[in-house]
């Protein structure tokens, strides 16, 4: 007689039979985490992802590929760039993390750097939790390309920041190292949010190990962010607060463990494997709400076909969340045209009133440009 099944071996089969039986899993990564947390909203790439569904392949499949991902240039750029910030034992490194995290700590005249090669992501992780207890107190200790793990919907996800460094005190910090320019010691602000997103899913990770351990080591909520100076190859680093991010992807992490939820609402047979005859895969992707905007372009391998379906239906949410956010219950362009045309809507909306009045204005913006 068969071991009756566990809640969570139920819904890792279902999940295996939403991305096809034999279709492996694509394991989620820091990048795919942040992405969840910037559209928590959208149900349709929390099940995606929670099913290790291939994205990239789907959206291929689909007849919308992505052009979503770091070029072989930039990505050839920014291994240089790491490189160079971690040369001579990360001395250059430490000192930024000292610089710009802990200034009351000893300056790092050297540091330990442990070994982390073992064999599969498993054995990574157990090294870097093993190296992170042994870390010695009172010395800086760098540890680079650490592994960790952590827990989603059921399944470990293994994750590799460029570094976690112990402080002296024995503290923790993140350092995500990126080849974006910081400019007069500003960046580009969706870069850095989307750094500070995918340094938040690390720092939750290594909360989970620290809670392992006693007594618990403090976790910094400062990361450090590297990136070349101006228009050089020099490094210049900022220290980023990542509490509103951490709080964000752990509530949106939450929500991922209930990804049955979800696949419970999906019709009987739904499946996603990308070989499947095209109308049967587009029906089954549809059957998941989404919740497009634009800023999906950078973030989601869906986002083309997304849109596509977002436009057709004429979803104001196509325009941005901020345009969004200003209609209330305005949901469609056509709902927005006819508002401002007097035709529907309540004239005590706010939103109603401001569209009418806008519609007022440009009517007599172009009686007045007629006359001339």
């Amino acid at each position: 007689m068969p071991l009756p099944r566990t809640r969570g071996t139920a819904l890792r089969q279902r999940l295996a039979e939403l991305r096809g039986p034999e279709v492996p899993a694509k394991a989620l990564d820091a990048r795919a985490l942040a992405a969840l947390a910037a559209n928590p909203g959208c149900k349709r790439r929390a099940i995606l992802d929670g099913a290790g569904v291939n994205k990239t392949a789907l959206a291929s499949a689909l007849g919308a590929p992505s052009a979503f991902g770091q070029s072989q240039f930039a990505l050839t750029r920014g291994n240089a760039f790491e490189a160079k910030v971690k040369a001579d034992g990360g001395a250059e490194l430490l000192r930024l993390v000292h610089e710009r995290v802990d200034r009351g700590a000893e300056p790092p005249t050297g540091a330990e750097v442990p070994d982390l090669t073992a064999i599969g992501p498993e054995g990574r992780t157990a090294r870097t939790a093993l190296a992170l207890r042994e870390a010695t107190a009172g010395t800086w200790t760098l540890l680079d390309h650490p592994m960790l793990a952590l827990d989603v919907a059921g399944s470990p996800a293994f994750l590799e920041p460029d570094a976690v460094v112990v402080h002296p005190d024995g503290s923790w910090t993140v350092v995500e190292i990126k080849s974006f320019p910081l400019l007069d010691g500003s960046a580009d602000p969706s870069k850095v949010g989307a750094a500070a997103r995918q340094a938040a899913v690390y720092v939750l990770a290594l909360e989970e190990v620290a809670a392992r351990m006693d007594p618990a080591p403090k976790v910094r909520h400062r990361v450090l962010l590297v990136c070349p100076k101006d228009f050089s190859n020099l490094p210049t680093a900022s220290a980023v607060d990542i509490r509103k991010q951490r709080a964000v992807t752990a509530r949106q992490l939450a929500r991922l463990t209930r990804v049955e939820d979800i696949a419970d609402a999906l019709p009987e047979g739904t499946c996603f494997a990308p070989d499947l005859p095209a109308a049967e895969l587009t029906a089954a992707v549809e059957s998941v709400p989404a919740t497009y905007a634009p800023e999906c372009l950078s973030a989601c391998e869906l986002a083309f076909h997304c849109r596509d379906r977002s436009r057709a239906e004429g979803a104001v949410t196509s325009l941005g969340r901020s345009v969004r956010a200003e209609l209330g219950g305005l949901t469609t362009v056509e709902d927005v045209l006819a508002a401002a045309r007097g035709e529907t809507g309540n004239p005590d909306d706010p939103a109603v009133a401001a569209l009418r009045r806008a519609a007022e204005l440009r009517a007599e913006a172009l009686g007045v440009s007629a006359c001339r």
